[in-house]
């Protein structure tokens, strides 16, 4: 049994739950910023938005990560600019998901400053970063 295949196999999973997330998150920060602070779908808002930040995203990127590393050992022996590359996106887009664990913190406490345009603009810089990212590990241009 190569465990490296199983390695791999949690690794998109684990990479589709966590992006899953990405996407929904901020299309929840647009409605719950429609919605106003102190409004019955606010607080509905918050409960979502907590329970899939704690329940899917932040494990989901745990897991990403653990064995991405893993991979990145096991089968690159961290080498290869287009790896390095990579990772330096997945470095962004954990920081970008540490701007959203902080946006859910806003919203819980009432101190969201964003408007709705805001939050639809920044639900695009997942998918931006995931595109680049998959062209690097399909593609390998370097």
């Amino acid at each position: 049994m190569d465990i490296d295949l199983w390695v791999k196999a949690l690794h998109l999973i684990s990479l589709i739950a966590w992006m899953a997330g990405m996407l929904y998150l901020p299309r929840l920060f647009v409605y719950h910023a429609e919605a106003g602070p102190g409004t019955p779908q606010s607080e509905t808002f918050k409960v979502m938005e907590r329970r899939l930040l704690k329940a899917i995203i932040n494990p989901a990127m745990i897991a990403t990560w653990a064995a991405g590393l893993w991979l990145a050992w096991s089968m690159y022996g961290f080498q290869g600019g287009w790896l390095h590359a990579k990772i330096a996106l997945v470095v962004a887009m954990s920081g970008l998901h540490g701007y959203f664990a902080g946006a859910v913190k806003k919203f819980a406490a009432d101190r969201n400053t964003k408007s709705p345009r805001f939050w639809r603009m920044m639900n695009e810089v997942p998918t931006a970063l995931l595109i680049l990212i998959v062209i690097l590990v399909v593609v390998k241009p370097f």
